[in-house]
């Protein structure tokens, strides 16, 4: 029996469609534990490659024995190999193409919907991360807002609609991966936005995007207005656009809240985010439709695999705009927080355009799951 490689992009559309999946893992423990493919359906067992070298004949009774089995390992070999011995032993297996690298790299376009005066807004999934990104689209003009380091997705997916990016924004300094923004600004003549005091260290020019700024984008008239939202730094800017949606970086997620230690000022920012919570966003329309920049789990992603919410939902429902107590907040906030994300310091420095690492080392700094929230 013959083995198959899946892509990356299977992988995730049978996430977003909640199909049953069966994964064996075979990166170490360790590994497995603090990151892992996620779906609503999918199965997973953790065993070592290194425990199946001699044969995988003793685990064959904790496999399903018509289901095909997807051997997942960090870079592809290791699952090509395993993969091998289960089709030998008559089970059906597929291996990861391009392992958990692959998977973290991964992005979904999709389309949120249409603006008022005939735009369109889409939103990229990082399904692997937690990361998403926007592309805000009006008549021939595009503007790109938290893009990652996958650029040619953005550029490739802009030349099938056949419109110019105009205008790159990033939401605040992102600590847990690599923008994209700078890069593709350089590539297509774009102008690139950033909050002025994420950047007080920057090594490039930008345009300040401040509380306030307005950009016009194409012939439609599209409105994209910066709101100045502290708290997870201390330039986070919310984007409001078209007064339908409201953009809110790390500051607000789903089913969660913006860690504000990611720069060691968590005393002092956890007043800012905060005020950014429970009085600015307070004071909006609670039918904007809230578009984080990231993620958590896959229980946040709606039946057709976009991630948003309305503002006045989440008032209802998400716990960390419901702690009345100031004091247990900023408990919440500073003190009950999950790990750091991996290289988030040198990620920042990159982001900052401070550090230059190749290709290979923006992979290795950003392997994990994405830690931009608080977990209540």
């Amino acid at each position: 029996m013959s083995i198959r490689a899946m892509l990356p992009q299977e992988a995730a559309e049978k996430a977003i469609r909640k199909e049953q999946l069966f994964i064996l893992d075979v990166r170490n423990a360790a590994d497995f534990a603090d990151w892992r493919i996620e779906g609503k359906r999918f199965q997973h067992l953790n065993i070592p490659y290194f425990d199946l070298i001699d044969g995988v004949e003793e685990i064959l009774t904790q496999l399903p024995e018509e289901e095909e089995i997807l051997v997942v390992c960090a870079k592809e070999g290791s699952s090509i190999m395993i993969a091998e011995m289960l089709a030998e032993q008559g089970r059906k297996a597929a291996y990861l193409k391009g392992g958990m690298k692959a998977w973290s790299e991964h992005l979904v376009p999709l389309k949120l919907g249409d603006l008022m005066d005939g735009g369109e807004l889409y939103q990229f999934v990082r399904i692997g991360k937690g990361c998403l990104s926007y592309l805000v689209v009006s008549g021939n003009e595009a503007a790109l807002i938290d893009a990652t380091r996958m650029t040619e997705a953005y550029t490739d997916f802009a030349a099938q609609l056949n419109v110019s990016i105009k205008h790159v924004l990033d939401t605040h300094l992102h600590a847990d991966h690599i923008s994209g923004g700078r890069k593709i600004a350089e590539a297509t003549g774009a102008r690139y936005w950033l909050p002025a005091k994420d950047a007080k260290e920057a090594a490039f020019q930008y345009e300040p995007l401040e509380d306030g700024s307005e950009l016009l984008l194409g012939s439609s008239v599209i409105r994209i207005e910066a709101l100045h939202s502290p708290g997870h730094t201390a330039g986070s800017t919310s984007i409001v656009i078209d007064g339908q949606y409201l953009l809110t970086g790390d500051i607000l997620f789903i089913d969660s809240i913006g860690r504000p230690d990611l720069a060691g000022h968590a005393e002092d920012w956890a007043g800012d985010l905060r005020e950014t919570l429970y009085s600015k966003y307070k004071e909006l329309s609670g039918e904007l439709v809230v578009l984080p920049a990231h993620f958590m789990i896959m229980d946040e992603l709606n039946a057709d695999g976009t991630v948003a919410k309305k503002l006045g939902e989440l008032y209802e429902r998400n716990h960390g705009l419901s702690i009345r107590n100031e004091e247990e907040f900023r408990m919440l906030v500073t003190k009950s927080l999950p790990p750091q994300p991996n290289a988030y310091r040198e990620i920042r420095q990159t982001n900052m355009g401070i550090l230059m690492p190749d290709a290979e080392q923006q992979r290795e700094m950003e392997i994990g799951p994405n830690r931009c929230a608080v977990r209540s």
